[in-house]
């Protein structure tokens, strides 16, 4: 049911459709959002590769990333504008958490959207089809396993009641840690060819830098915050992918 209830939050796919799922279980779903990757991730290798077949590497990879815009619908990519808008300009806590709840799109988070895009079109096109595919999959889910743990490490920044999604996420319990894990890391030991094993520090990181940001600005975390951190920590992930590739696997 909790899975259900994470494919339900995370896609817009019609789960809900299967049954009804109650609210307490939505509060227990970050364990699984990285087995929600499985399923992004994998649609969006799925698009990469079908698409190449017929298209330039670079177009096709265009249609991939639409590919999960569509599934998720720009979930993540929302709560990245919010928080380039938020923390851009906001000078205060109680501001920052005002700009990011507000739904207007400012300059800061165009601005901030059009570099992510940029880059991300940019390095996935200069690996191979086949490697870029597994680097695609497993990133997806290796990303959303380390942005999944600013709930354990945050408190959440604002009474529930004011959250958007009308839900705030419980800690992780000793099981779902392992299910987090599990769902994370299986992909990367699977699919991901041993030299590029070295990229999955750089997420790491990136949480990390993250991490110490959030808690210095608003002192706690939104579900805007996990969405940009998911996306920062993936496009860290392929960078260093791409570095690695480039001078060590041709």
């Amino acid at each position: 049911m909790k899975l259900l209830a994470a494919l339900i939050f995370f896609t817009r796919l019609p789960f809900w459709r299967i049954c009804q799922v109650p609210g307490d279980y939505f509060k227990r779903i970050v364990p699984y959002w990285p087995l929600a990757g499985w399923l992004t991730g994998g649609i969006m290798a799925g698009v990469l590769w079908l698409a190449a077949q017929f298209l330039p590497l670079p177009l096709a990879w265009i249609l991939a990333v639409f590919s999960r815009l569509f599934v998720t619908g720009c979930l993540h990519e929302d709560g990245l504008a919010d928080c380039f808008d938020a923390f851009g300009g906001g000078t205060t806590r109680e501001r920052t958490l005002a700009i990011m709840k507000d739904s207007h799109i400012g300059s800061y988070g165009v601005i901030g959207l059009i570099g992510y895009f940029a880059l991300l079109w940019m390095l996935i096109p200069l690996l191979p089809l086949h490697l870029a595919c597994i680097v695609v999959f497993c990133g997806d889910c290796w990303s959303k396993f380390c942005a999944s743990h600013l709930i354990n490490v945050l408190p959440y920044a604002r009474k529930e009641e004011e959250s958007k999604a009308k839900v705030v996420y419980e800690r992780m319990t000793a099981k779902e840690l392992i299910i987090d894990l599990g769902c994370g890391i299986l992909p990367t030991a699977l699919f991901l060819p041993l030299p590029l094993w070295i990229a999955c520090l750089m997420p790491i990181l990136t949480f990390f830098g993250l991490y110490r940001l959030i808690k210095r600005r608003i002192q706690g975390y939104t579900g805007d915050c996990c969405g940009a951190t998911f996306l920062l920590c993936e496009l860290s992930f392929y960078l260093a992918a791409v570095i690695i590739y480039l001078n060590y696997m041709q």
